[in-house]
């Protein structure tokens, strides 16, 4: 007797209509994805969640996000960001730089000169990072907008408004975000 495979009531992913949950609700599931990054380093870990948010965005982006219409919203997003999270630390363990670490008590002590990006870009890309995460929705989201391919013409038809409105609102975002860092490096 030929056994029904796991799964073959569902339609495939494809059939499903395209979701775009915001960036605010794909964040805010943060404890979902540091549970599933939990047996990575600590001094690697915000880098590997880093990761998986940035590509959870840019599948959203692209249109990959296709959750079952049958399943909760938050439960489908949830699950989505499990298994990007859990690809994510499998492309961790199965790096080189991971297999091949060489612990030494003086690791900066073996190189002749700088390698890499600097330590301060590091901590002020962080910082960034944790600015634009305070910025009010509106601010971040065409914030945000500006990394899309799309232009901001196209941005500002797309929600019913002029380019020069979506170039104001753009400005006064980043103006926001200025004083957001300055306040936070206080």
């Amino acid at each position: 007797m030929k056994r029904p495979r796991k799964g073959a009531g569902r339609p495939p992913a494809a059939r499903h209509p395209r979701k775009k949950p915001t960036i605010q609700a794909i964040l805010a599931e943060r404890g979902i994805v540091r549970a599933t990054l939990a047996g990575i380093p600590k001094c690697d870990r915000d880098d590997v969640e880093q990761e998986v948010f940035l590509g959870a965005w840019r599948a959203v982006r692209r249109g990959k996000y296709r959750p079952d219409p049958r399943d909760k919203p938050r439960d489908a997003l949830r699950k989505w960001l499990h298994g990007i999270a859990w690809r994510q630390a499998s492309k961790y363990f199965e790096s080189a730089y991971v297999r091949r670490a060489i612990l030494h008590a003086e690791p900066l002590g073996l190189l002749r000169g700088l390698v890499g990006p600097n330590l301060d870009a590091q901590v002020e890309a962080r910082d960034l990072l944790r600015a634009i995460e305070r910025l009010e929705p509106r601010h971040r989201e065409i914030l945000l907008a500006v990394d899309a391919p799309e232009t901001l013409s196209a941005y500002a038809a797309q929600r019913g408004m002029s380019p020069g409105t979506a170039a104001s609102r753009l400005r006064i975002a980043r103006a926001m975000l200025a004083l957001k860092i300055r306040r936070w490096r206080r």
